[in-house]
């Protein structure tokens, strides 16, 4: 919500907004903008007849008092996907949908059009490196390229996001059961993902990855009704410095590694082909990006070591970026650390979907803090629950200070580590841990 108050704001709208808590960064750049309210908290008398619209995040509920005035006032109230719909219904909308994958392939769309100075609208959910602001709206871009959640739109719109912003061009990269607490069974997830391919505007194109046996049902039901592209996994070569990716006759050295990002280069290219980038142009762009930030991102790198730290929580991103840095990085001792952090994976009846996907580590840890399974009001959680989801042969801790300890304790000469949450394991700084371990090899 602070990126789209920002993006109006540099778009020469008047914007003003209210939230009960905001956190850093957003608060230092709403500050810097000029945007930061008086007051932290909701006040009606911020509602008034001299708005266009009022856009609703997710932070807000139902009963808002806010909320409450301005639908009494009848102004329009806008959920954030149906206003990023607004501002590029004149434009080709590009979604890139899927349970993973979503960051790095609009991620690598950006990269390969900003060293190619096209101007591009987007709206990207997490930070990259280089942006100040992850949403831009203007009025002359042609294209504008949305991350496709499919979580849902707002307190009072129950729908998925991607299912309203009706791309023109749409990617599905891949479907692994996820937000249990929204959609209670794999099949009803499935059946956002069908509604989506559903809503691509006519004469539109669905890019899907093949490999994945659910996308690919949908990929073939929907060939019939409109443009289907499908693409797989290259051919490649693990390099020193990352990929050796072949196509079409020739190699191209890329800095980023393994299966499901080459996966992703490949969703990209043919998004990019339909834009007008040819496929070589498109990797040769493509050959310096390092990946979004903390999606298989180096902390630290010897001789002897190396740290990454990912966003991975599913099951399948877990297994994918595991076996990434195990096949990257064969002859070194891979130690992979996650943290059971969402809603869905603290769920009993979720862990056995885990069984097995770390199992391409030299050793496993699963943390998890009982005190967050309190407060998203979810049943207690046993150390051994936890052990058996994953299938056994894990290490499973519940506190920080056993995971300091744990990794203060090993012999890190000749190893990869491998931290993976979409938290931070209750505090810990990744870069000043790394550098610490380093210290610490003899």
């Amino acid at each position: 919500m602070h990126n789209l108050a920002i993006a109006l704001h540099r778009k020469g709208y008047q914007i003003t907004g209210s939230d009960d808590e905001i956190f850093e960064p957003s608060k230092s750049r709403l500050a810097r903008h000029g945007l930061l309210p008086e007051s932290i908290g909701w006040n009606e008398s911020t509602i008034h007849d001299g708005l266009d619209a009022v856009i609703l995040g997710m932070h807000a509920r139902a009963d808002n008092p806010e909320l409450l005035r301005a639908k009494q006032m009848g102004l329009k109230v806008f959920s954030y996907p149906e206003y990023l719909y607004e501002q590029s219904k004149n434009k080709t909308r590009i979604v890139i949908g899927g349970s993973h994958g979503k960051t790095s392939i609009t991620a690598m769309l950006l990269h390969v059009t900003g060293k190619l100075v096209l101007n591009i609208d987007y709206m990207v959910g997490a930070q990259l490196e280089g942006f100040d602001c992850m949403v831009k709206i203007s009025e002359d871009a042609r294209f504008m390229i949305l991350e496709g959640d499919e979580y849902l739109s707002s307190p009072i719109d129950r729908r998925p996001k991607f299912h309203l912003y009706h791309p023109n061009i749409a990617l599905i990269s891949g479907i692994a059961w996820d937000h249990v607490n929204v959609f209670p069974t794999f099949e009803n997830y499935i059946e956002q993902f069908d509604t989506f391919c559903s809503l691509i505007a006519k004469d539109g194109t669905l890019v899907y990855c093949e490999e994945d046996a659910h996308v690919k049902s949908l990929g073939e039901k929907y060939s019939t009704k409109t443009n289907t592209i499908p693409y797989k996994t290259p051919v490649f070569t693990p390099h020193e410095n990352g990929t050796l990716l072949e196509w079409k006759g020739n190699t191209y050295l890329l800095n980023i590694f393994g299966r499901h990002n080459l996966q992703n280069a490949m969703g990209a290219m043919h998004v990019a082909e339909k834009m007008g980038i040819a496929n070589e142009q498109f990797l040769v762009s493509l050959s310096d990006f390092k990946g979004a930030g903390k999606r298989l991102q180096k902390v630290n790198e010897t001789a002897h070591f190396i740290m990454f730290k990912d966003f991975a929580h599913s099951p399948s991103k877990l297994k994918a970026t595991t076996s990434a840095v195990k096949y990257q990085f064969p002859n070194k001792r891979l130690i992979a650390c996650m943290e059971l952090h969402t809603f869905s994976s603290l769920q009993k009846d979720f862990l056995p979907h885990y069984e097995g996907c770390m199992s391409d580590a030299d050793e496993a840890v699963v943390y998890f803090n009982p005190e967050v399974v309190k407060h998203k009001k979810l049943p207690d959680l046993t150390v051994e629950e936890v052990e058996n989801g994953f299938g056994g042969n894990v290490l499973v801790l519940n506190n920080t200070q056993q995971i300091r300890d744990f990794l203060y304790s090993k012999d890190w000469k000749n190893c990869s580590l491998l931290m993976m949450s979409s938290g931070n394991f209750d505090g810990i700084d990744f870069e000043e841990l790394g550098e610490e371990l380093i210290q610490g090899i003899q």
